[in-house]
């Protein structure tokens, strides 16, 4: 039992192996699809939110008083 279950590992271990270095490619590409998803879901709420936010930020500025004035001949 003990040596089905040495074969059975080293069998697993090599596969293992195989796959990892297979996927070190893949890997790369896939980070790289996933951050261009994730690229166009920005874009895509900016463009969506980009008009309301625009106009949060005009309120809000709108309702904060003027800057005092510095003093002349300082």
């Amino acid at each position: 039992m003990y040596t089905y279950y040495l074969s059975l590992r080293e069998w697993f271990a090599a596969r293992f192996d195989a796959i990892k270095d297979h996927q070190r490619g893949a890997s790369a590409v896939e980070y790289g699809l996933l951050i261009g998803l994730i690229a166009v879901a920005i874009i895509a709420v900016l463009v969506i939110l980009g008009p309301q936010l625009a106009g949060l930020f005009t309120d809000v500025s709108d309702q904060l008083p003027d800057a005092p004035q510095a003093p002349a001949g300082g």
